[in-house]
């Protein structure tokens, strides 16, 4: 996982500040409606001050209005400076990752003698590149010859070397990651500029971040309640000339800015990017915010058993005795039937005997000779001088010993098969001793994180290849809410379909050929970065670590995102009621006197209570960026508890905040005499 920078690192800080005043050009502020019509209500002030100022008239109140009218659109900026500036410091690393890598080109595949020195900028997709131990992969590829360890520490922040090889769902290796050992020919799958590395950078800098449609929707909500806001200040304009109170063009202006929503304006973009940034954490790659924030809205959530909620490899889970024969004496068959046995299946019998019964594994003598498993015979052992051992299928294994399982034994046997696991029978000497159960072996807290998962309203599905009684077992034991057995690419597609026809959002995490129809149909597809090509570009996610338990964290993430959102929106809308308290009474105060009742904070004076609020609407944009770049805590709690809790914290907050804050102001400004 990456290391997230800090919140305010002073760097950032500094070149934020930089980059906010850079900000201030109406082309890029023209995209956020809010903060667009306050700027320009900023210069309409700025300018109204340096006329007052040039004709000798009284204009400290209209400069203080307008210079913190130009915070308040600078402190908008400022909050969108420092999330994409947390995004840069960590796309510098990124960067000093990939490095000037130079490659060997290899003209001829199918002669590796023959290398040509390239730089990695110009290798182009098809091209194959030799990469030895010590030298830095120098684009996204797969492993055609070769298998290697390979240090992928620079791009995911995993510190252990991992296997990849050629053939399979582990040949893609990423561009910028060092090979430890061994030698692999690759073939450039991306063109130059165009790895996953590069396409992570350009996210996390912010440069490709596009508005998501629920983004979008709240910014024409927003642009309609500052147009609506706009017509009722003009619309004070002929009011107050017919009652004889008409307020400056500065008030209005004042009035029309703390109630258009700047909080949530200025805080919108920030939000969203600290949101990709946080994904990116995870080290997961989005081609797009949308897939982020569907993610916050997922309903079903379809996870492959095998490497997922299972470990992958069957393992020993239990030694069944046959009559007269002790556990004991049946693990230690097992154990030296499992000597020559290099496959995780013979390791997980050897390890479980060390660990249940304290079997050691015994040293090998010249005189053993090893059996080696065959499709024929269907077993595999160890000839000793002690004895020779056999392990196998049971029928197998009683078919060449001709003889008959004995019942007590059958019965356990079957037990085992019920459950979906595997049994082999163990023999020494061609006497049947008992049976090994292998089974997949469900991951810890897998079943925790299925019962989370339930509280978040998400419901969960095994995809897999197995037969339904061997599914039904694994799920069971897993606690997920249903099960998908005997799943083809088409079945998945189909079942993803049926979903989403049904109104649910749907999300798939897969690594495979056979997983890209499903993944590109998903609303939410992540794909493994080992796994291969057609699955990583139907997906609109790509998870570095390849870990597909991951969707777990990236769903957390986009409720994260529209819970913050919702959060602040709800925070900005309420600010508008203390306002009114401050901003309408000292407009009108003079020509009706019986507003004063109004001015429930007992702000010292009409100019004193506009700046007050002028003053807030601009520092609260400020006091919120930290809660925007790190997001409001999640907690699985349901719709209605949610909806509870942002409106008593953001929506009572919001409303009490500004009377605190407008009132202290007040009291500042008359303490030095501004008032």
């Amino acid at each position: 996982m990456q290391s997230a920078p800090a919140l305010f690192d002073s760097a950032i800080i500094r070149q934020a500040a930089i980059d906010a005043v850079r900000k201030l050009n109406p082309g890029h502020l023209v995209r956020n409606p809010v903060i667009f019509v306050t700027e320009v209500v900023s210069i309409l002030v700025t300018l109204l001050a340096a006329r007052d100022a040039a004709a000798g008239i009284p204009w400290g109140f209209q400069a203080g209005v307008a210079a913190w009218l130009w915070l308040t659109v600078l402190f908008a900026t400022f909050a969108e400076a420092v999330a994409e500036g947390r995004g840069k410091a960590r796309a510098a690393s990124l960067r000093a990752a990939r490095g000037d890598t130079m490659a060997r080109f290899v003209p001829l595949p199918e002669d590796t003698t023959q290398t040509i020195p390239r730089a990695a900028g110009e290798l182009r997709r098809g091209d194959h590149v030799l990469v030895e131990a010590g030298e830095i992969i120098p684009s996204d590829g797969e492993i055609v010859q070769g298998i290697a360890s390979v240090n992928e520490s620079a791009v995911t922040g995993e510190s252990a070397p991992v296997i990849r090889e050629a053939g399979g769902d582990r040949s893609a290796v990423t561009g910028g990651t060092l090979v430890v050992s061994d030698r692999i020919l690759v073939r450039i799958t991306a063109e130059a500029g165009g790895t996953f590395l590069d396409r992570m950078i350009a996210m996390v800098e912010g440069a490709s971040r596009q508005k998501t449609p629920n983004e979008i929707a709240l910014d024409i909500l927003l642009a309609g309640m500052t147009i609506i806001f706009l017509i009722a200040v003009v619309t004070l304009v002929g009011f107050a000339s017919y009652s004889g109170a008409a307020p400056s063009v500065v008030v209005l202006a004042a009035l029309l800015v703390t109630l258009i929503p700047t909080t949530i304006g200025g805080l919108l973009s920030a939000i969203g990017i600290a949101g990709m940034d946080r994904l990116v954490r995870f080290n997961v790659l989005a081609t797009s915010g949308r897939a982020v924030e569907a993610a916050g809205d997922v309903d079903v959530l379809l996870l492959d058993k095998t490497g997922t909620i299972t470990f992958g490899n069957r393992q020993a889970a239990a030694f069944i005795a046959a009559p007269g024969v002790s556990e004991t004496e049946i693990a230690e068959a097992a154990v030296l039937a499992s000597l020559a046995d290099e496959t995780p299946e013979g390791r997980s019998i050897l390890a479980f005997a060390r660990e249940r019964y304290g079997i050691t594994l015994p040293a090998m003598t010249p005189e053993a000779r090893p059996v080696p498993f065959t499709a024929q015979t269907r077993m595999s052992g160890m000839d000793l001088p002690s004895g020779s051992y056999r392990k196998g299928a049971v029928d197998s294994l009683a078919a060449t010993l001709n003889q008959a399982v004995p019942a007590a034994l059958s019965a356990g046997i079957d037990r085992i098969a019920r459950t979906g696991a595997t049994p082999l029978a163990v023999a020494k000497d061609g006497r049947i001793l008992g049976a090994i159960e292998l089974k997949d072996i469900v991951k810890p807290g897998m079943r925790e994180r299925f019962a989370e998962l339930r509280r978040m309203g998400i419901r969960t599905v095994m995809v897999t290849g197995d037969n339904r009684l061997t599914a039904a077992a694994i799920a069971a034991e897993a606690g997920v809410d249903d099960f998908l057995a005997e799943a083809n690419p088409q079945e998945k597609l189909d079942y993803i379909r049926a979903q989403q026809a049904g109104g649910r959002l749907v999300a798939m995490a897969g690594d495979g050929t056979n997983d890209a129809p499903a993944l590109a149909q998903a609303d939410v597809g992540l794909a493994m970065q080992t796994g291969t090509q057609a699955a990583r570009e139907a997906g609109n996610m790509v998870d570095l670590d390849s870990d597909p338990t991951k969707l777990i964290e990236v769903v957390e993430i986009g409720k994260q995102l529209l819970i913050t959102r919702g959060a602040l929106t709800t925070f900005s809308i309420a600010n508008d009621v203390a306002k009114y308290f401050a901003i309408l009474p000292a407009i009108f105060v003079t020509q009706y006197p019986g507003l004063a009742a109004l001015n429930v904070m007992g702000l010292t004076s009409p100019q004193s209570a506009i700046l007050s609020a002028v003053i807030f609407n601009a520092l609260i944009i400020v006091a919120l960026v930290p809660l925007a770049l790190r997001g409001v805590a999640y907690a699985s709690l349901g719709a209605a508890a949610l909806l509870r809790r942002n409106l008593l914290i953001y929506g009572l907050g919001g409303l009490v905040a500004p009377f605190i804050g407008i009132k202290i102001i007040d009291v500042l400004l008359t303490l030095i005499g501004v008032a």
